[in-house]
């Protein structure tokens, strides 16, 4: 068994695309353009990972994307874990568990200061107890109408935060999976994604910033936007305003969500619950 690092080219994500097809017969956006996108063309830089080869037939993937992120007042470079798949006939070896370890391992060795992601209650423990991960706290999942709520002079004393610049928001509005819709409303800007019933209701996040960052991510304004909205994230409670949400019930939600965090600088060695802000731009929702 061979473990080496991801590659960006059209030969590896050949094998990928068929292992994603393989492990998740029922999602369609593992497409080369979407891996590509994702791996190659992102402005924070390309991805962090490895995958296991047994006789160069590829069994297992495990990648984590960087971005940006405000950690205890600092501006530092992170990962955010994503993608991971294990052949049906591989499963039980622990090769996630290896792969996830050199990727940190890498990670850690070109300077990111911690990997964070959202896991399932299914996916939950097998990072907080074999890979070491703090499970820092649940998602809010709420659904209403209008603005949702967030006071951001509220935000400036968290201890996690994910940062943007105008050329990584580009690149996030133009996922070849579902692209986002982005509008400029007074203080903030609003990024819609279709989320349930064919686009019924919107994935709603919100990000305040100047109007020149935001002018060139300004899309489809003619398009049909539902006026129900789905947010999903963490608002602390400090920066709630009123709102017109309310909370999806956890027996109603499909799989409940949950922010985890791991180190790999050791400067910034836990979150407090209620001490972060997230909302779907960033993870991997939509």
């Amino acid at each position: 068994m061979d473990l080496l690092p991801v590659r960006c080219d059209e030969s590896a994500y050949a094998d990928y695309v068929g292992l994603f097809a393989k492990c998740f017969p029922r999602t369609s956006k593992f497409t080369r353009d979407y891996l590509d996108w994702l791996y190659r063309c992102n402005p924070d830089g390309q991805v962090v990972g490895f995958d296991a080869r047994d006789g160069g037939r590829l069994v297992a993937h495990y990648v984590c994307i960087p971005a940006r992120a405000e950690i205890g007042g600092n501006e530092v470079r992170v990962l955010l874990s994503l993608n991971t798949a294990t052949h049906p006939d591989y499963q039980g070896q622990g090769l996630f568990t290896q792969l996830a370890e050199l990727t940190y391992a890498t990670g850690a060795s070109q300077g990111f200061d911690c990997v964070y992601g959202v896991a399932n209650a299914n996916s939950t423990p097998g990072f907080t107890r074999k890979l070491n991960f703090q499970l820092v706290g649940s998602l809010q999942a709420m659904v209403g109408a209008g603005p949702v709520g967030i006071d951001f002079s509220k935000l400036t004393s968290l201890q996690f935060r994910r940062t943007w610049s105008a050329q990584a928001l580009a690149w996030r509005c133009a996922s070849p999976a579902n692209p986002l819709i982005s509008r400029r409303e007074h203080d903030r800007t609003t990024f819609l994604a279709p989320s349930l019933f064919g686009g019924a209701c919107m994935a709603v996040a919100e990000i305040n910033d100047s109007p020149s960052t935001v002018t060139a991510l300004e899309s489809n304004a003619a398009a049909f936007i539902s006026p129900l909205r789905l947010f999903i994230g963490h608002v602390p409670a400090a920066a709630q305003r009123k709102r017109f949400f309310v909370d999806i019930p956890k027996k109603w939600r499909p799989s409940p969500l949950n922010l985890i965090y791991r180190s790999l600088s050791g400067r910034f060695a836990a979150i407090e619950q209620d001490a972060f802000f997230l909302h779907f731009l960033d993870f991997d929702a939509y």
